[in-house]
């Protein structure tokens, strides 16, 4: 059984158990989270607490998550740009169009396929039977740096990191458009679609998410932009660009159905900075990941436009 260990800052008090761990946790669900509390999984003082259980704030709290089950993986040769790696972490810098772990539909060719190929039996288990190893993830067509645990001990450190935002990560995309300021914040909550459940949206009551932004250089029609992320809601960059008026290039779900930029396989979006502290030495580690091919080749055209 693993066990992490979440302290409740002092301003969360008030916050429901079941909400609260699902904003700690990358990946869980609050319906997970529900499941987990009525499995008796979360404690506090050694007592399970139950899912209407409110914080006190200031309050460890233990979440016994479940063994890695046994599932028909297979480790794949696939190469890896490995950017980063020692006994405890490996990063990576993903390419765009590689989908992160497996799911119905991707059951080989993922990321974890090719870290399994690697790093054999040395990947953590926390997140259960189809993401060894995954601490955070970026989409299938979003490109850059990832970082995964190779052991459990580093999973709860990054984990931890992740939730307290002390690990920073750092974004590029061109998006449609110009913004009004150089640079800015979107401060907007984010759920899933009410209608359309494959979707996220800005929704009243969502989970918070904020997103700091920065032009980097203004194009006729398009702007190259920087985003550094307090939050990491599933979509949260293209959910927030696209909700005031500049939606990513590319973007098939959020962006504009029909653009010079349409078709080109996927929204711009580059994960190119990743900033943590080491889960064994303490040590703060800087990564960067230069601009793919896909994405200099359109800011070229965008310079010949001018």
């Amino acid at each position: 059984m693993n066990e992490l260990h979440l302290t409740a800052a002092p301003g969360q008090a008030g916050k429901r158990i079941d909400s609260w761990l699902a904003e700690q946790v990358e990946g869980l669900t609050r319906s997970a989270a529900q499941n987990l509390l009525a499995g008796q999984a979360v404690l506090c003082n050694g007592q399970a607490l139950k899912k209407n259980y409110k914080l006190a704030g200031g309050e460890t709290v233990t979440v016994r998550m479940p063994e890695l089950r046994e599932v028909d993986l297979v480790p794949e040769n696939i190469p890896l740009d490995i950017v980063y790696e020692d006994a405890d972490i490996i990063v990576v810098n993903k390419p765009r169009g590689m989908v992160v772990h497996p799911a119905a539909g991707n059951w080989s060719g993922t990321l974890v396929n090719a870290l399994m190929y690697h790093c054999g039996d040395s990947l953590s288990g926390i997140n259960g039977e189809h993401r060894p190893g995954i601490v955070h993830r970026i989409d299938k067509d979003t490109s850059g740096l990832l970082v995964v645990a190779k052991n459990d001990a580093a999973h709860q450190s990054l984990a931890a990191q992740i939730a307290a935002h002390t690990a920073h990560r750092g974004y590029e995309a061109i998006v449609v458009g110009s913004p009004r300021l150089d640079e800015g914040t979107v401060d907007k909550p984010i759920a899933r679609h009410k209608t359309d459940r494959k979707k996220m949206a800005v929704v009243e009551g969502g989970r918070q998410a904020i997103t700091h932004y920065t032009v980097i250089r203004r194009y006729r029609g398009y702007t190259h932009m920087a985003f550094s992320l307090e939050t990491g809601r599933t979509h949260q960059i293209r959910v927030h660009m696209a909700s005031i008026g500049h939606p990513i290039i590319g973007d098939p779900v959020y962006g504009l159905k029909k653009d010079r930029f349409s078709d080109i396989g996927g929204q711009c979006l580059h994960a190119a900075r990743l900033t943590l502290t080491h889960p064994r030495t303490g040590e703060v580690l800087q990564f960067s990941a230069p601009l793919p091919v896909y994405f200099t080749d359109i800011l070229n055209k965008l310079e010949r436009m001018q």
